[in-house]
């Protein structure tokens, strides 16, 4: 009897290891997809806010450019109107964006700018130096580990495309006094036609989208976890009372048969299924047998 039981139950913890396999298995799949899934959405999420910013920052330029610089003089009291520059336009704008919304900027690099201010960094300059080296690519976007957490930047090239960009950018001598006057005339000298001498480039926080992003990672874990539990539960009540108790019964009669007692009552499992099938060989077996001891004796 104590064989018999150990044996179901060794059949109960077989089937529990395989779910649990199962499981362990199919939750390592299901949480490194899910992982790059979400990191996917976050990025997808912070790159149109980023495109959003970069299309404003166009929109301003435009603006400043085919509205503005018509109706502003380029001097004014001797000195330079910088709003008549597209670039200090869109980025004067874009302070009161980052004032209210740390983390997010928009700058107009270049290698070698009228105002001091606008120099590019090292690594605003590394992406100016790609976009000189390969004057196709018109896209660029790089992420960066900053004091405040990891940013996306969104990039593309200022290439001169115009004469007009010329006139104040070509010689000191050729340009207005007055901005020779502002930033003197040793920076933003030496450019040329179709030459990438700078870009634009947008940068975005990617912290509170990446925060939310692991919080629904972390959360879909959970009710992953949680589902399993409730189907194990289920799954191992159905084998209690589907396999182990009408085996159980099973196995009882057959000890008490082996034993010569005669007078065991049947069992009968209702159903059509392979154990309720068992009962009813068991039970013909059972009946073959009596009759056989009786005709014996």
């Amino acid at each position: 009897m104590y064989r018999l039981n150990s044996s179901m139950m060794g059949l109960r913890a077989k089937f529990n290891l395989s779910i649990l396999i199962a499981f362990v298995v199919g939750f390592g799949i299901a949480a490194i997809v899910l992982h790059g899934v979400v990191i996917d959405i976050a990025d997808d999420q912070v790159m149109q806010n980023a495109r959003i910013m970069m299309t404003a920052a166009n929109a301003i330029r435009k603006y400043t450019a085919e509205d503005l610089v018509p109706l502003l003089p380029m001097e004014h009291d001797g000195k330079f109107v910088a709003e008549t520059v597209p670039a200090f336009a869109a980025q004067t704008n874009f302070k009161d964006v980052r004032a209210a919304c740390a983390g997010y900027t928009y700058r107009e690099p270049a290698l070698n700018p009228s105002n001091l201010s606008d120099r590019a960094q090292d690594w605003e300059a590394d992406i100016i130096r790609v976009f000189r080296d390969d004057p196709s690519k018109q896209e660029l976007v790089i992420k960066r580990d900053t004091p405040t957490g990891p940013t996306l930047n969104l990039a593309r090239p200022v290439t001169i495309t115009e004469q007009a960009c010329l006139l104040c950018h070509s010689a000191p001598t050729a340009a207005p006094a007055a901005l020779t006057a502002s930033y003197g005339s040793v920076n933003g000298f030496g450019w040329k036609l179709n030459e990438t001498v700078g870009a634009r480039i947008v940068s975005v926080p990617m912290a509170v989208p990446l925060r939310v992003a692991r919080t629904t990672y972390i959360t879909f874990l959970i009710i992953l976890v949680v589902i399993f539990a409730i189907i194990f539960l289920i799954l191992n009540l159905l084998l209690h009372y589907l396999v182990v108790t009408p085996v159980k019964r099973v196995s009882a009669m057959a000890d008490a048969v082996s034993l010569g007692d005669e007078n065991v009552e049947p069992y009968l499992k209702p159903g059509n299924d392979e154990i309720a099938s068992l009962s009813v060989s068991f039970n013909r077996m059972r009946e073959s047998l009596k009759q056989a001891m009786a005709m014996i004796k």
